[in-house]
């Protein structure tokens, strides 16, 4: 009786063609190709790695591994034995229950199949060919394994050896074959985070006697709390350098006393007790804009300036600022006008001069915008100054709203360049504000820097409450200014003050001689904004004073009253006019209960102090801010001081990470 192994042995062995040599080469051309196209990008190592040398060597033998390989595989013995192999996997994957015994012969038992160990990085040479003429012996590398694998997992393998599988020769030998190593995952980096923001050293604190005057532009951008709710809400304490502390405190609405005489806004100080010094106080002072009669605002000329390179694709970005704008377009009125300026690779004109009550096209042309190209903020600029020249008429207003996520990085790139470029624009009286989207590559300084310089403002949208905040409900102190280049400066008297600080606006400092030139700009209030500064001052005899007296200092305040502690002078110019007004009052040396307001002010002066890393704060910390705001959060229709709590205890838990 003959042996049906044998006879399907020697019926494959008849089957087997013979080798074809110019196939074969052309598979060996191919397999090089192949290499070097899809499998060289993916050798890049994990950081820990070993040196570039060791790589190349390991690149090198495993091409000449898979060569090796190939060239055995397509020969007549390595064809017979690669499908005698398939051959046998067919019998042995079939279930035993199922299995027929052959004629003569019990069912053979099943034996688990091995668990395959899989190399360290960079494994040793895969395989070495031992009979270039036979073309069917191989010789691996002796396989060492450090550790017995567990059910489930692969075994480690010690360097030098090789993953190796059983092939049953038609001798009845088992020749061990090395397997090819696996080809590893690609590494995928995290996009780099480019975000740069505009802040400055903390102000520190100065000896009255020696500076007695502190001269600041006003403020009312809100970009920066924002940011710090964003990074919150991520699960991570913002950048420091994210943290003005002017902006956090002047993000919120405040109850102040409306104008009622000729000022276009009210100008009131207030001195109390500091909340984490019993030994210095704070002084506030607060500026209330007058709201004018919606009706009574002149007609609006307002061009979107859409950023829409390829930044821009995330859904926080592009898809956020279409909904953005949606919810602003019902406040506008009829009479106002809407054009849309986009840039990317160039900039275009997406909407020409429309109505405000032609809310289809406007709409239409807000959701055709897509997101590509590189970002020629230039370009887009200078389109966008020009369309609003042509749509400016004698006692409108005329308004470019900039929403980007501030990556300019096509054309003027340079801060200085583009502030230069803004102020020689500004004048013609059309303003910029600026609408930041997103985070990663958000360029926070070019933001401030274009919203400064343009005579507006700037806000971060972070999600569509922000956006109708910002665009709804302070859409007209947003839009409408009431008085621009407004200067603040405080001069202290040394009879009372020996010591003060700023809190905040380190970006918006002023020089003192340019509280009385009317030719350096400064910063505007719109309708109904109002505007909240704080002083930390240190009276004279108090055991918080930090700073020694000079053994040389010239100055005699025997015959100076202590009853004044402190001088305040505001200038700002009319809208469209070139000189400026002057206002003074002095602020009593009185120590009084404070408000909720100014509470409340203090206590987010606090929170953003204590996201600086503030030194002046002693042990009064999260907690402390925390409590304080609570009970001073008043009516807070809008619940923006009930957030703000929330997010004093969520960045006091990450700190504590």
């Amino acid at each position: 009786m003959t042996d049906p192994f044998d006879d399907l042995t020697k019926a494959l062995k008849s089957a087997t063609p013979a080798p074809d040599t110019a196939a074969r080469d052309a598979h060996l051309r191919a397999a090089d190709a192949a290499f070097e196209k899809n499998l060289a990008p993916h050798q890049e190592p994990a950081p820990q790695a070993r040196p570039i040398s060791d790589r190349a060597g390991w690149t090198a033998r495993t091409r000449d591994g898979v060569r090796t390989m190939l060239t055995t595989l397509t020969s007549r013995g390595g064809l017979a034995a690669s499908t005698a192999l398939v051959a046998v996997g067919i019998v042995f994957l079939t279930p035993v229950g199922d299995r027929l015994p052959l004629p003569g012969r019990a069912p053979a038992p099943v034996e688990p199949m091995p668990i395959m160990a899989e190399p360290a990085v960079p494994p040793a040479p895969i395989m070495e060919e031992m009979d270039s003429e036979a073309g069917d012996r191989f010789r691996a590398a002796p396989t060492t394994l450090a550790e017995e694998a567990p059910l489930g997992r692969t075994a480690p393998v010690a360097l030098g050896s090789a993953p190796q599988a059983g092939l049953q020769s038609a001798d009845g030998a088992v020749q061990a074959i090395p397997l090819p190593a696996p080809i590893p995952e690609p590494v995928v980096r995290p996009e780099a985070d480019t975000e740069a923001f505009a802040n400055a050293e903390v102000n520190p604190v100065k000896v009255t006697a020696e500076t007695p005057v502190s001269t600041f532009s006003v403020d009312v951008d809100t970009a920066s709390y924002a940011v710090v709710r964003s990074s919150l809400i991520g699960g991570q304490l913002p950048p420091k350098d994210a943290v003005r502390v002017e902006e956090m405190i002047n993000y919120f609405p405040y109850a102040y006393p409306a104008p009622d005489g000729d000022m276009p806004f009210t100008a009131n100080v207030s001195v109390f007790e500091t909340p984490w010094n019993a030994d210095t106080r704070l002084m506030r002072v607060a500026l209330q804009g007058e709201l004018p009669a919606i009706a009574d605002r002149p007609a609006l000329n307002l061009v979107f300036l859409i950023d829409t390179s390829g930044s821009m694709q995330a859904p926080n970005k592009l898809e956020l600022l279409k909904q953005s704008l949606r919810l602003m377009l019902p406040e506008l009125r009829p009479d106002d006008q809407i054009a849309m300026v986009t840039y990317a690779g160039s900039a275009g004109v997406a909407l020409e001069p429309t109505p405000a009550s032609d809310r289809t096209a406007i709409l239409g042309a807000l959701d055709g915008l897509t997101a590509g190209g590189s970002t020629a903020g230039q370009a887009g600029l200078e389109a966008a100054y020009r369309l609003a020249e042509d749509m400016h008429d004698e006692g409108e207003v005329g308004r470019i709203l900039l929403a980007t996520d501030g990556d300019f990085n096509v054309g003027l790139s340079d801060v200085d360049a583009l502030k230069d470029y803004i102020a020689d624009k500004r004048d013609s009286g059309t303003y910029l504000s600026v609408l930041g989207f997103g985070r990663g590559n958000l360029d926070d300084a070019t933001m401030q820097a274009l919203a400064q310089n343009g005579n507006g403002q700037a806000a971060y949208i972070d999600s569509l409450s922000e956006a109708r905040k910002a665009l709804v409900d302070q859409l007209t102190g947003a839009l409408f200014p009431i008085a621009e280049d407004v200067k603040i400066q405080v001069e202290f008297n040394p009879a009372a003050v020996a010591e003060y600080r700023l809190i905040g606006y380190e970006t918006r400092a002023l020089k003192r001689e340019d509280f009385n030139n009317d030719r350096v700009d400064a910063g505007e209030i719109g309708a109904g904004h109002a505007v909240t500064a704080l002083y930390e001052v240190t009276p004279v005899g108090s055991p918080a004073i930090l700073n020694d007296p000079l053994r040389y200092a010239a100055t005699n305040t025997d015959d100076v009253s202590d009853e004044e502690m402190a001088l305040l002078r505001l200038r700002w110019k009319a809208p469209g006019a070139d000189d400026s007004t002057l206002f003074e009052q002095p602020v009593a040396n009185a120590v009084g209960t404070p408000d909720s307001e100014a509470q409340f002010a203090a206590a987010i002066a606090g929170f953003g102090q204590l996201l600086r890393g503030s030194d002046y704060l002693g042990d009064w910390g999260w907690g402390d801010a925390a409590a304080l705001a609570s009970a001073a959060r008043g009516e807070d229709s809008f619940g923006y001081r009930a957030e703000a709590v929330t997010l004093i205890r969520l960045a006091e838990s990450l700190a504590a990470q």
